[in-house]
């Protein structure tokens, strides 16, 4: 077995339907290559109010962010089938946290757009730093 054979996938799942396409694809993959996929949901307090301004109106705390973020990654990765799939959520910095997680995936799958184009203009796009910054492929994918 080659060392590429135990790496998993790391897929961004953020619950728009970019992420959606990115895992229904890292699932199709890991099916073909019998391996693991690490589906990966990152949350941020900022994050959260630009996807959702109506959350600052509503007084939403981090931990009812963090909340809504995790019960986005449960309903993902719900139905993945016979995949093996480790569900992790972190807070912090998408695009930094998905390259520094990847650093020894087979690959790394991330939807094209986000929630908010708001966000990406004033974030920068994960799926272009991914590209730039990542030490393994990047797989960017387009929800249709």
């Amino acid at each position: 077995m080659r060392d590429n054979e135990l790496r998993p996938i790391v897929v961004g799942v953020d619950g728009s339907a970019a992420g959606a396409a990115a895992l229904r694809w890292a699932v199709g993959e890991a099916r073909r290559h019998d391996c693991t996929i690490d589906a990966i949901s990152v949350w941020h307090m900022d994050y959260g109010l630009m996807m959702a301004p109506e959350a600052t109106a509503a007084g939403l705390d981090t931990a009812s962010i963090e909340a809504a973020s995790r019960s986005a990654l449960d309903v993902a990765t719900a139905d993945v089938g016979d995949v093996d799939l480790r569900r992790i959520l972190i807070e912090g910095d998408a695009k930094k946290l998905l390259v520094e997680m990847s650093r020894d995936a087979r690959m790394l799958v991330v939807g094209n757009r986000g929630h908010s184009a708001v966000a990406e203009l004033l974030l920068g796009s994960v799926s272009a730093y991914c590209v730039r910054h990542a030490s393994c492929p990047v797989v960017v994918v387009k929800a249709l």
